[in-house]
């Protein structure tokens, strides 16, 4: 995969797609401080293991979920290494059969396509209709580390930001979850 090999602070100078545009308003306008590595498509965790070190920081593994009516939507953010198994969420939030939303709906709430969400994608769901999750083991995290809602770019900007600067001004309460590290079968 081919990276920048250049670490940048803020925007980019060149015009970007809008609603990755959307995400360096919201940020500049917040005041949040944040870093910028630009590559080729990085969709998965494993893809990104290359930018995570360029950016000093890890990428969160972000799901898109709903139930199955399809009627409940969840954006779980978690470390990127930790394992998942929809049945162990599914308790702690008490929602049955949980299973990832479709690319349709990613659109619709998040402005996202698969492979690029991210909780930036949350400033483009006006209906709040999706549910933030987030694991209790990244708050212990220093560093946050996303897609600007298009996975050729990723971000870091410092935790705290996310929770004290960036979900309020969203006006999202996250639902902590404690999914473990070791998943017996």
């Amino acid at each position: 995969m081919y990276i920048d090999q250049t670490l940048y602070t803020g925007r980019p100078t060149d015009r970007r797609i809008d609603k990755e545009e959307r995400c360096y308003d919201l940020l500049d306008r917040l005041g949040v401080e944040y870093y910028r590595v630009d590559h080729e498509h990085a969709d998965t965790i494993e893809a990104c293991e290359e930018v995570e070190e360029l950016l000093g920081c890890k990428i969160c593994k972000n799901l898109f979920l709903t139930n199955r009516q399809q009627t409940e939507f969840y954006l779980l953010i978690m470390p990127g290494e930790k394992p998942f198994k929809t049945k162990l969420l599914s308790k702690q939030i008490c929602s049955a059969r949980l299973s990832f939303a479709s690319p349709e709906h990613m659109e619709k709430y998040l402005d996202v396509t698969p492979g690029s969400v991210s909780v930036m994608g949350l400033m483009n769901d006006g209906e709040k209709a999706v549910r933030l999750l987030v694991d209790k083991d990244l708050l212990s995290e220093e560093s946050f580390g996303c897609h600007p809602c298009i996975n050729t770019s990723s971000l870091r900007f410092a935790t705290k930001d996310l929770f004290e600067t960036i979900l309020p001004a969203l006006e999202r309460k996250p639902s902590y979850v404690d999914l473990p590290w070791v998943i017996e079968e």
